[in-house]
């Protein structure tokens, strides 16, 4: 990829009218995965170039996702909602609207289940012409095949239509929604087409498996690869997206190489994943919001260890992780090591510090561990009789100081508390206080003894011993605000926290050490992840603005757990006023990775599929 100054400030340069740009992706209104985040983050600064009138979205209709955000559009003037018309007359079931976030994007959403009669002919229609076999029982790919087809009658329907007028783009995002894209070009239409493979779907099967997938890369028989791990009619589409599109795009320069090989095709384009720095804007609250919401952390902190033991909050740092439960690919091996080796370094420098890591991501669990639970609602208990006391305390104290007629002599405040209320409270204490050591995980988990991260720490000895600098509480499923632990969004736990660990492995791009940096937060990443590759070529300084790179691509595994954990280390000496500094810097830095810049590179794109 060509470097290009991430900080230009160039004036927006209008789309032309006679063009109309269409998305695709199955992540429209239908929140899945990272793609969803990827849309809906750029739209506002796609409708500030296209304008509202030359741009629409299309994806699948599922109501329990679509009908919260999505309002009908009844213009009968609109040459979209006349498509549409003609498609519901042929007994299609489509919806056109707009999308209820920053925008308001236009939308038309096809229900993939309104064609499961057809199903058998279509999957036949795409044998026959591109001699991709697909199977018949498996749900999620019968739904996606069904939204190809709709999407593929709409564009016939649309581009036919003589009050359109317009030079069509369509863009589809990832394999499915890239279906139609043999057959529209079979076709012939006036379409020009763009196609992104965020990730492809044999390099993530593969890195899961192979510890030097990137050394095998260029030795890989896809088809073989792809029949051993049961994706094979997936792959073939996804080939044939890459192929019959007029320009091919990724999202990095580290997954353009897996294109090459496992696609069978050079990309074209590079288009780099920004974000809506709006929604993250905090300007000169980028500090007040980090002490509300770290005050939070604290609070189950204080009750998932301090029954145990306790230690200085205020010479406290939190580290986070998040994302997928792949072990591997996200760099939970590598992340551990580290901290297993930061906890070796910090008690040898007796450094007094302590850092609370926190593991965020999904796996299969029962329930919460009711231990953890209710230590956290024994510490509400006495929260709630030490501000009884601090209130009776008070009144007493205030009526004292005024009723004194002599010299003023301070009292006993142990007098002024009511001994029913000392009682209650050295009740709950001695109740809750315990000789265990506090647990790792906050669930408990359907496989407990095979799971990777628990397994480590075991095996390791990090298993929040009272004299371990580095503690861990391991959460395996997402943050929201319904949490009873945490009692905020997720966004907020990453406002409250003071740094990100993502030294993956394996990440096309990587949203979650974008979203820190928005946040003000800064945070560890690799170069084999996109975002990070794409720092190191052109973000000069990056690791002053917040932005840490580990070298995975020339090192070993030890060799780069050991420069982690050297990061790590010199982040957890930095006083706070050198964390508050940082704080800041990452936050301004993040403008840097806004929608309004990145986006060129799409526009670029969009010029050159204009002219082939």
């Amino acid at each position: 990829m060509k470097k290009q100054s991430a900080t230009s400030k160039t004036k927006v340069k209008k789309a032309p009218k006679e063009k109309f740009l269409f998305e695709c992706a199955w992540e429209v209104c239908n929140q899945v995965g990272g793609i969803y985040t990827v849309i809906r983050s750029k739209v506002p600064s796609v409708i500030n170039k296209w304008g509202p009138e030359n741009y629409c979205l299309l994806g699948p209709w599922f109501e329990d996702q679509a009908s919260a955000v999505f309002d009908p559009i009844l213009d009968p003037n609109d040459p979209i909602l006349e498509a549409v018309n003609i498609m519901r007359g042929n007994g299609f079931d489509v919806h056109y609207g707009k999308w209820i976030i920053s925008g308001r994007p236009r939308v038309v959403l096809f229900n993939p289940y309104s064609v499961f009669d057809k199903l058998a002919d279509i999957k036949f229609k795409i044998w026959e012409h591109h001699g991709i076999s697909l199977p018949a029982d498996d749900d999620l790919l019968n739904q996606v095949i069904s939204y190809g087809f709709l999407m593929e009658e709409f564009f016939k329907t649309m581009l036919h239509q003589k009050n359109f007028g317009y030079q069509a783009i369509a863009h589809f995002h990832e394999w499915m929604a890239g279906v139609p894209i043999p057959e529209l070009r079979r076709e012939n239409l006036d379409l020009k087409i763009v196609f992104t493979t965020h990730a492809t779907l044999l390099g993530r099967y593969l890195a899961m498996n192979d510890t030097k997938f990137y050394e095998h890369l260029p030795f890989y028989n896809w088809e073989v690869e792809a029949t051993k791990f049961n994706i094979l009619p997936l792959v073939q589409i996804e080939r044939a997206a890459a192929h019959g599109s007029h320009v091919f795009s990724t999202v990095s320069d580290v997954t353009a190489a897996e294109c090459e090989h496992l696609l069978g095709r050079k990309v074209d384009s590079i288009l780099p994943n920004g974000i809506n720095i709006k929604r993250f804007e905090a300007l000169h609250k980028v500090q007040t919001l980090h002490l509300d919401y770290k005050e939070k952390i604290n609070e189950f902190v204080m009750g998932h260890f301090f029954q145990s033991y306790s230690f200085d909050l205020d010479n406290t740092i939190y580290f986070f992780t998040s994302g997928r439960y792949e072990y591997h690919n996200k760099g939970y091996d590598l992340t551990l090591e580290a901290l297993a080796r930061l906890n070796w370094k910090l008690k040898e420098a007796n450094l007094d510090r302590t850092v609370v890591m926190f593991f965020i991501t999904r796996q299969l669990y029962y329930s919460f561990n009711p231990e953890v639970l209710h230590s956290r609602a024994q510490m509400e208990e006495i929260r709630s009789v030490c501000e009884d006391i601090q209130e009776q305390v008070g009144k007493a104290l205030y009526l004292n100081i005024t009723a004194e007629n002599g010299p003023y002599k301070f009292p006993n405040l142990n007098e002024l508390a009511e001994d029913y209320n000392l009682l209650k409270l050295r009740r709950f204490i001695q109740g809750w206080k315990s000789n265990k050591l506090p647990s790792v995980v906050t669930h408990n988990l359907k496989d407990d003894a095979k799971d990777n991260i628990l397994n480590f720490l075991r095996t390791s000895g990090l298993v929040n011993n009272k004299e371990d600098k580095v503690k861990i509480v391991y959460h395996p499923d997402f943050i929201a605000a319904s949490n009873p632990l945490f009692k905020m969004d997720y966004g907020q736990f990453v406002r409250g926290c003071h740094l990100g660990i993502f030294p993956s492995y394996y990440e096309p791009w990587g949203y979650t050490p974008l979203e820190c940096l928005a946040s003000g937060i800064p945070s560890v990443t690799s170069d084999m992840a996109g975002f990070g590759d794409f720092v190191i070529n052109n973000i000069p300084n990056h690791q002053e603005q917040g932005m840490y790179i580990v070298q995975r691509r020339s090192n070993n595994f030890h060799e780069t757990a050991e420069n982690l954990a050297n990061t790590l280390f010199e982040f957890a000496k930095l006083n706070r006023r050198e964390r508050i500094a940082l704080r800041y810097r990452s936050e301004e830095a993040s403008q840097q990775f806004g929608w309004r810049i990145l986006r060129e590179y799409y526009d670029k794109a969009y010029e050159e599929v204009v002219k082939r």
